[in-house]
């Protein structure tokens, strides 16, 4: 039997916390690659803390006519360029003071190529807007149910 009612809950954040900071980080990382390649794929992981900004996660982007070595470099080129952009999103948020300051945050910057199995998953797909490799929103709830 379906259910027709349920709860649905979710958390909410203001301004200038570290989850809203992040979200605006991964933005910057995702325009920059859709801007190169507007077939691009971005799986990008952001964690801002004390004076840190940590990126990671699966990068894949590439040009019409490349081989593999090619959009692999293409890729590379586009992952150097982003520390920069990162930062002025950082101070275009506000932060400029002992703690969290845009210019002098450690960035360490771990993305990489998406991986192989994940992109054959996606391009063998016949419903290509339908392929989010391991990228997914999931809801569900605890309980004491489960044998």
């Amino acid at each position: 039997m379906a259910r027709s009612n349920y709860v649905f809950t979710s958390e909410s954040v203001s301004e200038g916390h570290p989850d809203k900071v992040a979200d605006r980080i991964s933005d910057t990382v995702v325009d920059a690659f859709i801007g190169a390649d507007p077939e691009a794929r971005v799986a990008c992981e952001t964690m801002v803390t004390t004076n840190r900004i940590i990126l990671a996660g699966e990068v894949r982007a590439g040009k019409p006519g490349y081989d593999k070595a090619q959009n692999k470099a293409f890729t590379k080129e586009i992952i150097a360029s982003l520390q920069p952009k990162v930062r002025e999103a950082v101070k275009d948020i506000g932060y400029a003071q002992k703690g969290f300051h845009w210019e002098k945050a450690k960035y360490a910057c771990y993305l990489h190529g998406q991986s192989a199995h994940i992109a054959q998953g996606v391009d063998s797909s016949a419903k290509k807007d339908e392929g989010a490799g391991d990228q997914g929103i999931m809801f569900g709830y605890a309980c004491n149910e489960t044998p």
